[in-house]
């Protein structure tokens, strides 16, 4: 386990300013109702053979359903619509394919149309029901994170994932039965969604330590990317097989287990827990003596308002979902109206980043907290980590027009871009445990609420440019995108912080 260097100096330093702000200098404080010693030295625990690990990964399936659900429309949109009365736009100076990977996709539509219906719908119109799940996700991530503070996670969001599988599986009827009754069910999924995700980061303001969250957040939320990876992967093997209607059906029954795995094994608190060991209950808890509990003082919306690092951190959590949105979203579709693959190697092409991004997001956790081993300042690792989260993702997507003559470059491209958002796991998205760790879960799950907002624009951009001309409409979407995504970046290069503001601090009630 990578272990800060100067951890315990801070550590004690954060102890003296309890003493100050206590009534009295006594020798224990209570965190989250149980008395801890303030004098007791740091303890070894185990870090991955242990209960808090063990959390972050049932969370990191649990991101791994909920995404799955978001994104299977991504890769079953290429079968669901009738291809042949909107013809792809293909550069006359592309290579030429591998053989198996090209195909007539006029016949490729007939036959999937014989395993599941066909639609007629525009661009315009899937950009509709791309966005469709993405208002409720925008709108409850916030409530999400409020409820779980209140009455916990374990139910705010099994609930919540129990309610979007059963959902999942009632897509294809919504679909059958029309567009409307489709785009409804989908924002239904999307209020479920937003109340899962914003719920979970209510988890770790209770089970991570300081030294420790860069790792466990970034196990978690990487399961978003490997649910991506996942369903583009095999929603096309599904689709071409079997027909479209059964991905929502395999991910919506995997979903249902899901839940029933979150309500046996998760617990909202070390305290609560009946299996985790004394030693490890005592080293968290110990960890945390300083951020609980907020529950019992008013929430400082004023001096939110006021502060520039937490604007910073959200403007730029949110032009980077943009990013994130318009890899989940139009990746299928990219490679699709540009190379005219099948939809078999259509989701096999499109998933190939998100391995990638799978793999760097775990990473770039622990090369966060190596970092602050060797002393870097917190605030000098988020910005660093989330340079690298931005910069060169944004850099190449807005170079793939350019070289779409090559398909090789565009996976390559595509791979490495995708590849590299997740670092932001461990930078920006996480800012906000640091900044003020008492609220962190409301704070993380209204800024992830904002964040996706870009995910109800990205698909209403993008089929404006792509409806009004075929040839350049991808080139001006990917600039818009590079443009929004540099602009978020700057503000929280400037503006961000990583020490506990003042409105955070336990001594100082900030009232409306």
């Amino acid at each position: 386990m990578w272990r800060n260097a100067n951890y315990p100096e801070r550590k004690k330093t954060t102890m003296a300013t309890v003493v100050e702000m206590s009534p009295t200098s006594e020798q224990s404080e209570f965190v989250l109702g149980t008395p801890v010693n303030k004098k007791t030295p740091a303890l070894k625990v185990p870090s991955l053979c242990s209960m808090r690990y063990g959390i972050a990964f049932v969370t990191h399936f649990c991101n791994f359903t909920l995404m799955a659900q978001n994104s299977i429309v991504s890769i079953t949109m290429v079968a669901m619509v009738n291809n042949t009365d909107h013809p792809p736009y293909l550069n006359s100076s592309t290579e030429q394919l591998p053989a198996g990977l090209s195909g007539d996709q006029h016949e490729a539509s007939k036959h999937l149309s014989i395993k599941a219906p066909v639609y007629n719908w525009s661009p315009q119109t899937q950009g509709i029901i791309f966005s469709s799940v993405q208002y409720g996700m925008m709108l409850m991530q916030g409530p999400g994170g409020y409820l779980a503070g209140k009455i916990g996670t374990k139910k705010v969001v099994g609930i919540a994932l129990l309610g979007t599988s059963l959902l999942t599986l009632c897509i294809p009827l919504a679909a059958n039965l029309g567009l409307v009754f489709l785009l409804a069910t989908r924002a239904v999924q999307g209020l479920m969604q937003g109340i899962g995700y914003g719920g979970q980061f209510a988890l770790w303001q209770k089970w991570a330590p300081p030294n420790e969250r860069s790792r466990l957040c970034t196990i978690a939320l990487s399961g978003m990317t490997l649910g991506i990876f996942t369903v583009l992967l095999v929603g096309g093997i599904i689709s071409e097989a079997l027909g479209w209607p059964f991905v929502f059906y395999s991910f919506g029954a995997g979903g249902v287990l899901c839940s029933l795995l979150w309500f046996i094994l998760i617990y909202d608190d070390p305290v609560s827990h009946p299996w985790i060991s004394g030693p490890e209950r005592e080293y968290i808890l110990s960890s945390l003596n300083q951020q609980f509990s907020s529950e019992k003082q008013p929430l400082p919306i004023k001096a939110m308002l006021k502060s520039l690092p937490l604007w910073s951190m959200c403007l730029c959590t949110m032009t980077h979902q943009w990013l994130v949105n318009t890899f989940v979203m139009y990746t299928p579709t990219y490679i699709s109206s540009v190379f005219k693959v099948n939809i078999r190697d259509n989701g096999f092409l499109s998933s190939l980043p998100f391995i990638v991004a799978w793999v760097l997001g775990i990473l770039g956790g622990q090369l966060a907290d190596f970092l602050l081993s060797k002393n870097f300042r917190l605030i000098t690792v988020r910005k660093f980590i989330t340079l690298l989260g931005n910069t060169p993702p944004a850099a190449l997507i807005a170079a793939l027009p350019y070289i779409q003559s090559s398909y090789i470059t565009t996976i390559i491209f595509l791979t490495i871009s995708c590849g590299l958002c997740p670092l932001c796991q461990a930078g920006v998205y996480i800012n906000a445990l640091d900044i003020a760790p008492r609220y962190a879960s409301i704070l993380m799950g209204t800024s992830r609420g904002l964040a996706h907002s870009s995910a109800v624009l990205v698909p209403i951009v993008a089929g404006f440019f792509l409806n009004q001309d075929a040839e350049f409409g991808w080139r001006n979407f990917f600039f818009v995108v590079f443009a929004v995504h540099l602009l978020g970046l700057i503000i929280y290069l400037v503006f961000g912080k990583a020490d506990v503001q003042e409105w955070a601090r336990e001594g100082k009630l900030t009232r409306l």
